[in-house]
């Protein structure tokens, strides 16, 4: 009888296990669908943001093209607090230009300031909501411009370094939205290298890369294409870990981001329709697409940015109207 208790409770024991074992693995879904809810406000003309391990958001702000552009926290309650300031920006081309994106990795930031042609390098292990903030000027700080002008790509030498991501072996990798390139800088000695070159779009139409993120095997890229800013001309490319080149998904319209799922699924983000007969980007076409160019969220207003906490919950930068809205996925 003993022996009869002691295997159902094994018996038992084992059910249980495997239950939680099998609804612990139980796999995350894709997002089909965005719910958004407004988060934080007042941002100055915000490029780019990053999520850290408290859930906390770094963000790039450009500014108001008077050199005042910044680096901000936003804490999980929404309260933003000035980390860098005076960072290179300029009004120029119609628009306030200068910062390119941030990232938060083991502790420390890394800003791209473009306009500048630098990478900013803070440690924020420490840095608390309420701390002052350090001027730019005082950061550790690398040219990368002048090694991308030097390398001639196009004609004007053109240069600015707008996104990058970790890939193999912690090197970063640094999209040059100007150039239309990818520059290598390695880990240790942080010497740069000319990795890929993205082709044109079209024969006569630059593709402009904006967003890189590695999904363990190979890069992915997506691109703004320049003017005309043609309605589905705008591709994500696919780059090897040789740097060979290649089109990964077509048909996209001025991509500004791109985001992996927990599943390793792009997310892309468009920026707006372009209208010759109105001379500007329209408000409110933006909008929020999976690699199959389906629509996640529409109806936005140029989004320059979408990042993701943990498995469900996303955050989405507006240029145009200074916001970040979080988004509940289903």
């Amino acid at each position: 009888m003993i022996r009869k208790l002691q295997t159902l409770g094994y018996f038992l024991t084992l059910f249980f296990l495997l239950a939680c074992k099998k609804n612990d693995d139980k796999p995350v879904q894709d997002p089909t669908q965005f719910t958004a809810t407004d988060f934080v406000s007042g941002l100055k003309a915000p490029v780019g943001m990053s999520t850290d391990d408290k859930g906390q958001l770094w963000v790039a702000e450009t500014g108001t093209g008077n050199n005042d552009a910044q680096v901000s926290l936003v804490t999980v309650q929404g309260n933003v607090h000035p980390v860098v300031t005076g960072l290179n920006s300029v009004f120029a081309n119609g628009s306030v230009e200068g910062m390119g994106h941030v990232r938060f990795r083991d502790g420390k930031l890394y800003i791209l300031n473009g306009n500048a042609g630098r990478l900013y390098t803070m440690d924020v292990s420490s840095f608390k909501p309420g701390d002052a903030p350090k001027a730019a000027s005082s950061l550790e700080s690398e040219d990368i411009g002048t090694f991308v002008r030097s390398l001639n790509l196009t004609d004007p030498l053109n240069s600015n370094i707008y996104q990058f991501a970790f890939g193999p072996n912690d090197h970063m990798y640094i999209v040059d939205a100007g150039a239309n390139a990818i520059i290598k800088r390695d880990k240790s000695s942080k010497a740069l290298t000319l990795f890929a070159r993205i082709p044109n779009v079209t024969p006569t139409t630059q593709s402009v890369p904006t967003g890189i993120v590695y999904d363990g095997s190979k890069f992915l890229l997506s691109s703004l294409s320049g003017a005309p800013f043609i309605k589905g001309s705008a591709k994500i490319f696919q780059v090897d870990l040789t740097g060979n080149v290649s089109d990964y998904r077509t048909s996209f319209t001025t991509a500004t981001d791109i985001l992996l799922t927990p599943n390793n699924k792009p997310l892309i983000t468009e920026f707006a329709e372009f209208s010759l007969t109105q001379s500007g980007f329209l408000p409110n076409s933006g909008r929020i697409a999976n690699e199959d160019g389906t629509t996640i969220l529409g109806g936005l207003n140029m989004p320059t940015d979408l990042e993701r906490s943990g498995d469900g919950t996303y955050y989405l930068l507006s240029y145009a109207e200074g916001t970040i809205q979080k988004l509940s996925s289903r």
